[in-house]
């Protein structure tokens, strides 16, 4: 599966983006306004004619993102291990649920069936969903939009990290550039739409001779 992903990421399209990828929380949170921006965010992807990868869950703003996208007539996607789906969060009225064996293989097959990644307020595995996102775009096992939409500031802390990261030479340039930011959605499928990848120079070798 690994090579076939491979070489799909690499002849990927970009004009002909159709499915994006949400990582987002099995929570709604404390703060109300995530799950009001959740929704308009699902509201303004169905109305762009896209249509939805996602975890396949019927909590948190995983559902909210998935029910919009319904209501506004788009296809839904869920991927989701057995063993989380044994716990009946598994949402029914999809168009259609994956299901895998592993967390890992969640990852690999969401990645593949998805021209571009959303990240919007969630926990630990959203992080985790996030960063190999960011991590495969970074060994060029990928070149796909990945953007952040930074609801209420959720996400100012993790860009003071990377901005750090970059700072302090454990983040290449290119690779920060990659990586789209914005406050509202419409804005920021704007910006998908339009996105071009900034292909990073050869940082290994650098690595190799300076060390960062």
């Amino acid at each position: 599966m690994y090579l076939w992903l491979k070489q799909r990421y690499y002849f990927f399209n970009r004009s002909l983006m159709k499915n994006i990828c949400v990582f987002c929380g099995s929570s709604r949170g404390f703060d109300r306004s995530y799950e009001a921006g959740s929704r308009e965010f699902g509201k303004v992807m169905a109305d762009e004619g896209f249509n939805l990868v996602y975890g396949g869950a019927n909590i948190g703003l995983m559902k909210v993102v998935a029910d919009e996208m319904l209501a506004g007539g788009r296809e839904v996607y869920g991927v989701m291990p057995h063993f989380l789906a044994d716990k009946e969060i598994a949402h029914e009225g999809i168009t259609r649920m994956h299901l895998v064996e592993s967390m890992a293989e969640r990852k690999q097959v969401m990645a593949g069936i998805s021209d571009a990644f959303v990240i919007l307020p969630g926990g630990v595995g959203t992080m985790d969903e996030f960063f190999e996102a960011l991590s495969w775009n970074q060994l060029k096992i990928m070149n796909k939009p990945i953007a952040i939409l930074n609801l209420n500031g959720f996400f100012d802390h993790l860009v003071d990290f990377l901005d750090h990261a970059l700072e302090e030479k454990f983040l290449r340039k290119e690779h920060r550039m990659n990586l789209i930011l914005e406050k509202e959605p419409k804005a920021l499928f704007e910006k998908l739409k339009v996105f071009k990848f900034v292909e990073p120079v050869e940082w290994v070798e650098r690595l190799k001779i300076k060390g960062y």
